[in-house]
């Protein structure tokens, strides 16, 4: 076929580029414009390898987080040097006793100032004589909270463990259903056991580009801050989601669903205290309830054959049956709100508010792992 003639190519060329450059100007405005608002700059995430096995975000850096096309939410926050969202820095030299507190996006919490967070509340009460850390990424799950703790122990001497647990965490811990770099998942095998695997993560120069776009971060970030939004965001996405959530995942107890997520919580006890190397009664299971349906009784009433019901039951009946500690924070919440009508998330998102995180350090400082853990900082300042 013949090419076409050098005048019409050059038609051609010229259309392409005056139906481009509208698009082109209005993005390039765009940008502009977004460099002086709120955008989120999100976190960098670093290399998971043989060589750096335990995931982290770039350490020593400030972050601005904001949630919604309106901004509706606005932190800001730093990470330490150690590359976890702290105020304060990790020292492995440090000879107190720790608690560290494991968990993902509720304890990584982002939208949160740092001195309202479960940890910090914490680190605040067990002061001087004790230290609390956290370890917590955005999306991690049961099978990576083992990778957190262990490196805990292992890395700063950990003496107990605060393990907050949410909705997603029970089947995104298996590679069936999650695809998690930088993660620890469990695989199941021909023979049906469940193998830990670490998926490595090697963040692109495209990632690295693409971060530095106030435009691109908007789309990625704030278009998920309230329902409208979230749907145009899914829609530019392509990640549309089905309606009939609980604990914000999907109401629906598939049988298969249900029957690897019991496998992962199996997996999950027996390796805690194989891993971590300590007893089973110096860790405390923290479960996230069934927010926002837990402020009425008819709402927990028609979730009880949820998902999520059902493996929250599951994981606080298995642990306690192993000499876990397990605080069930909807019971703590539920209360809560009855007694002052107060709600525990932000309207525009579901992550924990900083009225949420004082009730679960509360209801944790009220439990018997915490007085264990204070009177080893007696015993240890008297030493």
């Amino acid at each position: 076929m013949a090419s076409p003639p050098p005048s019409r190519l050059r038609r051609l060329l010229l259309t392409a580029i005056a139906m481009m450059l509208p698009l082109v100007l209005v993005g390039a405005v765009a940008e502009a414009v977004l460099r002086f608002l709120p955008v989120a700059t999100g976190l960098r995430s670093q290399p998971v390898n043989a060589e750096t096995p335990v995931f982290r975000f770039a350490a020593n850096r400030d972050f601005l987080w904001s949630i919604g096309p309106d901004f509706a939410i606005v932190n800001r926050g730093r990470t330490n040097n150690a590359g976890y969202v702290s105020d304060i820095d990790y020292d492995r030299d440090d000879r107190r006793p720790l608690l560290a507190v494991i968990g993902d996006s509720y304890v990584e919490a982002l939208m949160v100032p740092w001195r309202q967070t479960l940890q910090a509340r914490l680190a605040q009460a067990a002061a001087p004589e004790g230290r609390v850390y956290a370890f917590a990424a955005s999306g991690a799950p049961l099978s990576q909270y083992l990778v957190f703790a262990a490196a805990a122990v292992r890395d700063y001497g950990a003496t107990h463990l605060v393990i907050v647990v949410v909705g997603n965490d029970f089947d995104e811990s298996l590679s069936t259903y999650k695809h998690g770099p930088g993660f620890h998942l469990f695989v199941p095998r021909a023979d049906g056991a469940l193998e830990l695997h670490r998926c490595d993560l090697a963040p692109s120069t495209l990632r690295r580009l693409v971060q530095q776009s106030a435009l691109a971060r908007y789309v990625i970030f704030n278009l998920q801050g309230n329902p409208a939004a979230g749907r145009l965001r899914d829609l530019l996405l392509g990640t549309a989601r089905a309606s009939g959530y609980v604990g914000n995942v999907p109401a629906g107890a598939d049988p298969a669903r249900v029957r690897l997520s019991e496998a992962a919580i199996d997996r999950f006890l027996d390796l805690l205290p194989e891993m971590t190397g300590l007893a089973p009664e110096r860790v405390l299971l923290v479960l996230d309830g069934r927010r926002p349906v837990l402020y009425t009784p008819d709402g927990l009433a028609a979730t009880e054959g949820s998902y999520f019901a059902l493996m929250r039951r599951s994981l606080m009946t298995k642990a306690a049956a192993s000499g876990f500690g397990v605080l069930d924070l909807e019971l703590v919440f539920a209360a809560e709100h009855r007694r002052t009508g107060r709600r525990f998330e932000f309207e525009t998102d579901a992550h924990w508010s900083g009225e949420g995180h004082r009730v679960a350090a509360e209801a944790v400082m009220t439990g018997e792992l915490w007085r264990a853990f204070r009177a080893s900082e007696q015993t240890a300042a008297r030493n």
